[in-house]
């Protein structure tokens, strides 16, 4: 391997780690929740903000970070993200109270909407497009997919042994490292176009829509689909989205040129990660409270329980490229999401009186079968053709497509579960309701959930069969650059 294949994969690592650090604080403070409820002494609701700060913040300003990077810089706006985001974590773990904390995670989402799109735009012009870049994207698909799973046993080991605070301690190293590392050996990448005024309205209004929209999308199952509150949040979000577009159509030098869904694939690759991701991200929050409230697993066990999710992700997602190399990404995505379906289906049939080994760790092998190929394949497809003074916005969109899916997945299963377990105990209510029956309504609840989450990932195979295309000579082009390395 010559010096410059060697210090491409070293920023490759650094890269992936900071992405990881960014997937991990999404799930990583799930478990850690009822010791910071104790802690702080905060209500159901105030509790839930820790998480939804964290999430409205980076799902928001995904966008404008992407652009940020194609305009001022991706070194520059990848540094910034990483102190910002390794400070903020510091923060979080010395927080004094909840709202202190729920504060901080927001700054911590900002950070990681900044830090994400650049790193991943760095990639894309680190590495030719083809076999190479394959390779590359599949670690990072590995990363990206992988990083919930292991957040959850990672959760349950440092809140358990070392306390809840540790859970934000842990990233000011491995952010310290990165940061050196990154200012080091990723040379500087100055903005590709001549021109970097920011197009202020266009980021005011996309951010205040995604904001809008993912706030309203979370609460709808507390507040209730048809509650004038949840109403009025979707309702100003389809009006700040409106006033974008119109904006976008307009302005001389828009935020998001909409030229680039010129790009089939961009268009195609985007519509295949929502539903994939409303998918995915529902079906952990519900296996978690399986495991642990009809199970009766512990914190840790649950952990645990997950691991075999990033291990099978990370043996799919490196074995994705030699598959893609040969059949193309398009097939790979005509066919993984059925797998990931098949996966969630399994799961579907959980018992009350169910066993983790029997009924559980198969499906979830299954399903982590299929995301490790279809998150490396979307991600190729998003990011094939894209010209290098846009690669920041088309990583932009692919993460916010991701975020704003499983914000999306979340709201809409909540709702279907919580609906389906009070249809199931409302002819039983007149006689009683023991602890056994709650359980049972529960697990009807999750079963509906998974159903229609696997209907989700069927649909994410049917845009991919019918949008997405298969570059002309790709395979071509990749055994030209596997004959290169």
């Amino acid at each position: 391997m010559t010096e410059k294949h060697r210090g491409h994969w070293l920023i490759l690592f650094l890269l992936a780690l900071a992405q990881f650090m960014v997937v991990l604080d999404s799930s990583i403070v799930n478990v850690a929740l009822p010791a910071l409820q104790h802690s702080f002494h905060l209500s159901a609701t105030s509790l839930q903000w820790i998480v939804t700060a964290y999430t409205l913040a980076f799902g928001g300003f995904l966008l404008l970070g992407g652009r940020a990077a194609d305009l001022y810089g991706r070194r520059k706006m990848f540094l910034a993200g990483v102190t910002l985001f390794s400070l903020a974590s510091l923060l979080d773990g010395l927080a004094t109270n909840g709202t202190m904390l729920i504060a901080l995670r927001a700054v911590q989402g900002l950070a990681g909407a900044f830090m994400s799109p650049a790193a991943l735009s760095i990639v894309l012009i680190t590495y030719r497009e083809g076999h190479e870049r394959n390779i590359a994207l599949s670690i990072w698909g590995a990363v990206a997919a992988g990083g919930a799973a292991v957040g959850v046993l990672l959760g349950g080991i440092l809140t358990q042994y070392l306390g809840w605070r540790y859970n934000f301690f842990i990233n000011v190293p491995i952010g310290l490292a990165v940061l050196l590392g990154a200012w080091k050996i990723v040379p500087k990448h100055e903005s590709e176009e001549k021109n970097n005024q920011l197009d202020l309205l266009g980021a005011v209004s996309v951010t205040s829509a995604l904001m809008l929209l993912v706030y309203g999308l979370v609460e709808a199952p507390t507040r209730g689909w048809t509650a004038h509150s949840t109403i009025g949040f979707l309702a100003a979000a389809l009006i700040a989205f409106a006033v974008f577009v119109v904006n976008e159509l307009k302005v001389k030098r828009p935020l998001v040129p909409f030229s680039i869904f010129k790009i089939r694939n961009i268009t195609g690759a985007n519509l295949t990660q929502m539903p994939i991701a409303a998918a995915l991200f529902a079906i952990f929050y519900f296996t978690s409270i399986y495991v642990q409230e009809i199970l009766g697993y512990s914190p840790i066990r649950t952990g645990l329980g997950f691991l075999p999710v990033p291990i099978v992700i990370a043996i799919a997602a490196t074995n994705a490229p030699k598959l893609i190399k040969k059949v193309g990404y398009k097939r790979v995505l005509m066919v993984s999401p059925w797998v990931i379906a098949l996966g969630m289906y399994m799961l579907g049939h959980v018992p009350v009186r169910g066993s983790y080994f029997t009924h559980v760790m198969p499906g979830l092998i299954v399903m982590g079968l299929g995301a490790g190929f279809t998150f490396v394949s979307t991600t190729i497809a998003a990011t094939s053709g894209v010209p290098g003074h846009e690669a920041g916005l088309a990583s932009g969109l692919i993460n916010t497509a991701q975020q704003v899916g499983g914000a999306l997945g979340l709201a809409i299963l909540s709702g279907v579960a919580a609906a389906s377990t009070s249809r199931f105990l409302q002819p039983l209510a007149a006689h009683g309701v023991d602890q056994q029956v709650k359980a049972a309504a529960l697990v009807h609840g999750f079963h509906t959930a998974y159903y229609i989450a696997a209907c989700f990932a069927i649909g994410a195979a049917m845009v991919a069969t019918f949008v997405i295309k298969q570059k002309a000579g790709a395979s071509a082009s990749g055994e030209a650059t596997a004959a290169a390395l």
